[in-house]
């Protein structure tokens, strides 16, 4: 995997993610108990605003392309963890998380997927690396997610994987809940609460549910430190996003639609790309464009903020249509 980013960046960037990493927790610790609308809002502000000025110095110090790069990766990346947080829903219910530990149970879930994506990237980089048609599979997987996305009808569902059945047998757990501990000691040995299990779910469904954005991103850029950081802030985000919009996901009824014309783009042009890169330049006598990172990262906004505008609208006819 390649970057054009010097070292200090790396040491920079590396440095800000662990801070920010560190400071959260001691917040969560500090905070002990449920998180408020107004809390939620201040940290997502904060976490967009971390993030859009990241992107600014990465313009301003490392250069342009890179900084429209980040923030094309990041759209994207945050777009699509969108749809994650109704598995997020459906895993606190299932699992009957108490309200004031779903906050770490989160926080810690994805800190573990944000490592176990990190071994998913650089697997990516190695088969881009490897062979040039990995840019055909990555594009024709891009456009087939897209297709599933505009056929699903019902919400998206979890299946406790084997690792969690594993875990339960494993290790000695407690049957109940202890606040937002993740040990206990009962009769001198350490006892395990069901938040490990919780915990272990939100990490592996992050990724499991995800598996569409690694490629995603690797057509918008190859650089591993623009995937790296797009995807640590996008996946830092997404904890406080869960708690702020609650019932509003269900009203985004155009959120899958917007979501599938944004990976069926980018999969046509990962394909576009690597046509070119093996010297096909025309499909007859249509010429094949050169798809910029500009207009990549125009394309993703446009969807997203009409897909959204247009979810509002409709939702604002149902009810006049109801009370009239």
């Amino acid at each position: 995997m390649v970057s054009t980013v010097p070292a200090y960046a790396w040491a920079f960037t590396l440095a800000l993610l662990a801070l920010v990493v560190v400071v959260d927790l001691r917040v969560i610790a500090r905070r002990g108990g449920e998180v408020g609308m107004a809390q939620a809002v201040r940290w997502v502000t904060f976490y967009v605003a971390l993030a859009v000025a990241f992107g600014a110095v990465v313009a301003l110090t490392v250069g342009g392309r890179t900084g429209a790069e980040f923030f094309s990766g990041y759209i994207t990346e945050y777009s699509l963890s969108v749809d994650n947080l109704f598995v997020f829903v459906i895993i606190m219910t299932r699992f009957a998380v108490p309200r004031a530990a779903q906050d770490k149970v989160l926080y810690l879930g994805i800190v573990l997927s944000m490592l176990m994506r990190a071994v998913f990237i650089f697997a990516g980089a190695a088969l881009i690396a490897a062979a040039s048609w990995t840019f055909y599979l990555f594009g024709l997987l891009l456009i087939y997610t897209a297709v599933t996305l505009l056929r699903e009808d019902d919400e998206p569902d979890f299946q406790e994987y084997r690792v969690l059945r594993a875990l339960r047998r494993v290790l000695p757990m407690t049957p109940h809940y202890h606040g937002d501990r993740l040990a206990v000691h009962h009769e001198g040995r350490r006892h395990w609460t069901p938040l490990v299990i919780a915990i272990s779910a939100i990490g592996l469904a992050n990724v499991v549910f995800a598996l569409d954005s690694i490629p995603a991103i690797f057509g918008l850029t190859q650089d591993a430190f623009v995937i790296v950081a797009a995807n640590a802030f996008a996946l830092m985000g997404l904890r406080q996003l869960y708690f702020l919009v609650g019932g509003l996901l269900e009203r985004l009824i155009y959120l899958n639609i917007g979501l599938s014309a944004i990976l069926a783009f980018i999969g046509a042009k990962l394909i576009i790309e690597a046509l070119h890169g093996s010297h096909i330049d025309h499909l007859g006598s249509i010429p094949l464009p050169q798809i910029g990172i500009l207009t990549s990262l125009g394309f993703i906004v446009v969807v997203l903020v009409t897909a959204a505008l247009a979810s509002l609208a409709k939702n604002w006819l149902d009810q006049r249509s109801t009370s009239a």
